[in-house]
């Protein structure tokens, strides 16, 4: 038994810098009225859900992003993370996250007056 080593469990990936982790959309397979797209013209998916945001990032009121936050992201320096076998995790630069789904555009117009108090 002097042989075997025992292989450690990654449990969370942590962004340095100015990076997000996303995870991936799945890609579109129909389109909203219903109809079903062949595998040839598959639309590539570029959103996803931020899972972790680096400290960097976290702390800085320029990026308002949160955990689990809906984004559109250009996935040209996307670096694939093989963590999850059945989930397509990416690091993302903070640059290369060009927008953020909300519900409620107030919730930013609630974030600017409370910068502007200070």
């Amino acid at each position: 038994m002097a042989g075997k080593t025992r292989s450690k469990v990654i449990e969370y990936v942590e962004p340095i810098g100015a990076r997000v982790l996303v995870r991936k959309d799945e890609p579109k397979r129909e389109t909203k009225g219903g109809i079903a797209l062949p595998d040839q013209a598959e639309i590539p998916t570029i959103t996803g859900r931020v899972v972790a945001i680096s400290a960097q990032i976290e702390n800085n009121s320029d990026f308002p992003l949160r955990q689990y936050d809906k984004i559109l992201f250009h996935p040209k320096d996307a670096i694939p993370v093989d963590f999850e076998s059945d989930n397509q995790l990416f690091v993302i630069p903070i640059e290369d996250v060009v927008a953020v789904f909300r519900r409620d555009p107030i919730d930013s117009k609630k974030r600017k007056a409370a910068d502007d108090e200070d």
